[in-house]
C-alpha cells in the first residue's frame, strides 16, 4: 500500500469478508466446534495477507469501483489507478503535499505507533518475568506427562491474577506468586503451549496495527482471541471427565470479575467477565463433535474460503450513460482489459458506438483525465475526433483486426477495419457486397501494469475492399518473395481476427451483434495466404514451360529450411489442383496450355484459428518446371510489406 486509496481498498476488502464472516459465524454458532469456529478467521486472514484487487478481482462487492470512484469524486483525479503491491504500508520517500498524501502519512504514523506500542509492552512483560522466580515445580511435569504435553520454563510472579504462556520461540509460563495455580489451569496452559497459540496472538496484533482506524476489524479481533481461548476450553474438556467439567466451569467463573489486558505473544486462560461467561455456557453444552462434522466444517470453510480469496473479475456493465463521468470512468478503470484481445476489442467497440467509457476502459492512465474533461461535456465520442468525419460505420457488421503480430514482448500491433455504410464523399461504389468500403486505423497494444492498453499508430484511411479471396485483397498484407531464374514465387500472407461477439442466428438468418466490450476476451481469426509466380523472361520463351508446381511451407525464426516432400503428380492431365496436409504443407500444379500472363495465380486458401496465430518467418518452397524440381527457395519478407499499410 503506497497510499491512502490503496489501503482504502484493502480495509474495505476485508471489512467486507469481516461482515459476512460474523453473520456465518451467528448462524452457525451451534452447529460447527470451537476447533471449525476458530478456523474459520484463517478466511479473513487470508484475505488480509492477500493485496486487494489483485488482477482487477474484487471480493463480494466490486471495491476496486468505490474506490476510484471516489477518489475521482474528491480529488477529480482519473489517471491513477489503486494498487495493493503489499498488504502492508509501503514507505513513500516525500514529503506530503496533498489531503490525501498527508491522510496516508497519519495512516502509516497509526501503524508505527500501535506497533512499536505493542512490542515495547511485550518487551516490558518480558523483562518483568526475568525478574520472577524460577520454579521447577513436579506438578507442571506431573500434568504434562498425564496428558501428553510439552513443558517449559516457569516463573512466579508477585501481582499476577492467573497464569499466562509467553512468548513462541523461548516461551514461558508465568505463575501468581501468591497461590498455587489449579492443575486444570495449567492444563490450559500447557495446550496453548503445544499449539503454540501465542503466535496467533501476535498475527492478530499485527492486523490490528495494520487496520488501526478499521474499528470492525478490531471487533474481529477481539472475536478472534475469545473463539482460540473457547477452542483451548475445548480441548481442555476432550482430556477431563464427569465431575472434573464441572470443576473447570467453576474456575472460570472464579475469573470473571478480573481485569485482564490482550498481549500480542500471550495467552491466557482470563479474558474477561463477559467472554467468560460465553465460554461457561459453552461448557454446560459441550459436547464431542461427530466425525462426520469435521468433513462438514472443511466444505463450509471452503465454500467461503475459495471464492473470498480468489474473488471475482470485474466486469464493465453496459447500462447506458446514465452515470456521471465519476462512476462511468471508474468502472472503466476497475472493469480494465486483462488480454491484449480484450484491448482491442475494448477499443473497436469504442469507434463503433463512440463511448468514451469504453475507450476509457483501454485508454493509457495518462489518458485519462482528457477523456474525464471529454466525458464531461459529452459522454459520447464523435467520429470527427476519430478522424471518421462524414463517414457512417455498419456498427452491425463487427470489426476485424488485420495482420496481429507481436513486436516485443508484451507489445502487439495489426490495422483496426471496420465497414462504412457508404462510399466516402466523392468516391464511387459499385453495390456488389465484396467492394464494401472500409476504415483502418494502425493500432498497438502493450501492457501498462496489470491493464492492456491500445494507442493509435496513425489516422484513420478509406480503402475500397475487396473479399473475393477471402481475405481481403486490397488491404494490407505481408508478402515473401524469392527468385529462381525467370520466374519470382511470392506469397501474399494476410490474417483477420476479433473477438467473438455474434449471438446465435434467427429464422431469418441473422444474427445479432453484442457492442459490450470483452476485457479478457481472446480472438478468433482467420488467415489466408496465395501463392503466384511472376514471370520476368522474354515472351519467347514462354513456350518452355508446359506446366509449372510448387511446394511450400511456413518457417519459425531461427528454424533451418526443413525438406519438403516431392511435388505428387496425378497420373491423369487434370489441369490443376492445389490443397494441404495438417503438417502445414501447400502444394498446387498447374498446366500451362494457355495464354498465361505475366503473373499466374498457383494456390490460395486459409484456415481459421484462436487465441494468437504466429507470423511466419519465411516460407521454405520447391519450385517444379515441367514436371521436374527446378529449384528449393526460402522466400523472405519483402521491405515495404510489413502488412500494417507501410
Amino acid at each position: 500500500m503506497r497510499d491512502i486509496w490503496s489501503f482504502l481498498l484493502q480495509t474495505l476488502t476485508a471489512s467486507g469478508v469481516a461482515v459476512l464472516l460474523l453473520a456465518v459465524k451467528a448462524l452457525f454458532r451451534d452447529k460447527l466446534s470451537p476447533r471449525w469456529q476458530f478456523a474459520a478467521w484463517g478466511v479473513l486472514a487470508l484475505v488480509l495477507l492477500l493485496p486487494a484487487g489483485w488482477s482487477g478481482r474484487y471480493t463480494l462487492l466490486n471495491w476496486p469501483f468505490y474506490v476510484e470512484w471516489l477518489r475521482s469524486a474528491f480529488t477529480g483525479e482519473y489517471g491513477a489507478l489503486a494498487r495493493v503491491t503489499a498488504p502492508v504500508p509501503l514507505p513513500v520517500l516525500k514529503m506530503p503535499a496533498v489531503v490525501g498524501e498527508w491522510l496516508f502519512f497519519l495512516y502509516t504514523v497509526g501503524v508505527l505507533f500501535f506497533l512499536l506500542r505493542y512490542i515495547v509492552s511485550y518487551l516490558r512483560l518480558r523483562l518483568a518475568l526475568k525478574k520472577g522466580q524460577v520454579v521447577d515445580e513436579e506438578r507442571i511435569r506431573g500434568v504434562a506427562e498425564a496428558y501428553g504435553l510439552p513443558v517449559c520454563p516457569a516463573v512466579k510472579v508477585p501481582g499476577l491474577s492467573t497464569a499466562f504462556i509467553c512468548g513462541v520461540f523461548r516461551p514461558v509460563l508465568a505463575l501468581p506468586a501468591e497461590r498455587e495455580a489449579d492443575e486444570k489451569v495449567l492444563l490450559h496452559e500447557l495446550l496453548h503451549l503445544k499449539h503454540k497459540d501465542a503466535l496467533w496472538g501476535w498475527l492478530i496484533a499485527l492486523f490490528r496495527c495494520l487496520h488501526w482506524c478499521n474499528p470492525l476489524l478490531w471487533l474481529c479481533a477481539d472475536q478472534a482471541g475469545n473463539d482460540l481461548e473457547a477452542l483451548c476450553d475445548q480441548r481442555v474438556l476432550e482430556r477431563l471427565e464427569g465431575e472434573e467439567r464441572r470443576e473447570y466451569g467453576f474456575i472460570l467463573l472464579e475469573m470473571a470479575q478480573e481485569k485482564y489486558a490482550r498481549m500480542p505473544g500471550t495467552s491466557s486462560i482470563a479474558n474477561g467477565g463477559k467472554n467468560i461467561r460465553r465460554r461457561i455456557e459453552a461448557i454446560a453444552r459441550f459436547k464431542r463433535y461427530p466425525g462426520g462434522m469435521a468433513l462438514a466444517s472443511v466444505c463450509v470453510l471452503l465454500v467461503l474460503a475459495v471464492p473470498l480469496a480468489v474473488g471475482a473479475r470485474a466486469s464493465f456493465p453496459n447500462r447506458g450513460l446514465a452515470g456521471s463521468a465519476a462512476a462511468d470512468l471508474a468502472y472503466a478503470r476497475t472493469a480494465f482489459c486483462a488480454t491484449y484481445a480484450g484491448a482491442f476489442d475494448a477499443y473497436a467497440k469504442a469507434v463503433l458506438t463512440k463511448r468514451l467509457d469504453y475507450r476509457a476502459m483501454c485508454a493509457p492512465l495518462s489518458e485519462q483525465n482528457a477523456l474525464a474533461g471529454y466525458y464531461s461535456t459529452a459522454p459520447l465520442w464523435s467520429w470527427e475526433e476519430m478522424g471518421l468525419k462524414g463517414h457512417t460505420i455498419d456498427w452491425w457488421e463487427g470489426y476485424q483486426i488485420y495482420n496481429l503480430t507481436q513486436v516485443e514482448e508484451n507489445v502487439y500491433e495489426g490495422v483496426l477495419a471496420l465497414t462504412l455504410g457508404q462510399s466516402p464523399k466523392g468516391e464511387e461504389w459499385s453495390g456488389l457486397f465484396h467492394e464494401r468500403w472500409r476504415a483502418l486505423q494502425p493500432l498497438r497494444a502493450e501492457r501498462e501494469g496489470e491493464r492492456w492498453v491500445v494507442t493509435p499508430q496513425g489516422e484513420f484511411a478509406t480503402v475500397q475492399g475487396d473479399t473475393r479471396s477471402g481475405g481481403d485483397l486490397n488491404l494490407p498484407s505481408w508478402e515473401y518473395a524469392a527468385a529462381a531464374g525467370e520466374f519470382t514465387l511470392r506469397l501474399r500472407w494476410q490474417s483477420a481476427c476479433w473477438v467473438e461477439s455474434r449471438g446465435e442466428a434467427n429464422w431469418m438468418g441473422i444474427s445479432s451483434y453484442d457492442t459490450t466490450p470483452v476485457p479478457d476476451g481472446i480472438f478468433t481469426g482467420s488467415f489466408q495466404q496465395m501463392m503466384v509466380a511472376d514471370y520476368a523472361g522474354p515472351a519467347e520463351n514462354r513456350g518452355r514451360y508446359q506446366s509449372m508446381g510448387v511446394v511450400y511451407h511456413p518457417m519459425k525464426t531461427g528454424e533451418p529450411r526443413p525438406d519438403l516432400k516431392p511435388l505428387a503428380f496425378p497420373s491423369s492431365d487434370e489441369a490443376e489442383w492445389s490443397g494441404g496436409n495438417n503438417q502445414g504443407d501447400s502444394y498446387a500444379q498447374k498446366n500451362l496450355d494457355y495464354e498465361w500472363e505475366d503473373e499466374i495465380f498457383l494456390s490460395g486458401g486459409g484456415s481459421s484459428w484462436e487465441e494468437r496465430l504466429d507470423l511466419p518467418a519465411a516460407y521454405a518452397a520447391d519450385l517444379y518446371l515441367n514436371g521436374e524440381r527446378a529449384a528449393s527457395l526460402t522466400l523472405l519478407p519483402m521491405e515495404g510489406g510489413d502488412g500494417l499499410g507501410g
